[in-house]
């Protein structure tokens, strides 16, 4: 039985998958199913942080908008997830970015790697 569920998971998950680290700025392309249409929704914002394993792996997504912050999970091989575009690379010496949501302006800014 084993076997069966490892078949099938292989089957589900991404050949490609997208290459960032915690501490980069992403664009995230997420297929949104609204009655019969179907679009695509940019999600763009900063990785805080990553987890999981194989097929359950996720990464947090936070941005800023409109003075709130808004974080979101997504799951890296969901069929949802169109594609990771990575903005810039962050500079960090954390696994989990979560000092961030206590952060407000300049000082929540993640330096750059150059």
């Amino acid at each position: 039985m084993n076997n069966k569920i490892d078949m099938l998971v292989n089957e589900q998950m991404k050949t490609e998958v997208p290459q960032f680290n915690i501490g980069d700025t992403v664009r995230v392309y997420n297929r949104i199913k609204e009655g019969q249409r179907v679009r695509t929704q940019i999600f763009e914002g900063t990785v805080i942080g990553r987890r999981g394993g194989g097929i359950s792996e996720t990464f947090k997504v936070r941005r800023v908008a409109y003075g709130c912050g808004v974080e979101k999970t997504f799951p890296i091989h969901s069929p949802n997830v169109e594609k990771v575009e990575v903005i810039r690379r962050g500079k960090v010496r954390r696994a989990k970015l979560y000092y961030l949501r206590d952060r407000v302006g300049k000082s929540s800014k993640v330096k750059e790697r150059i």
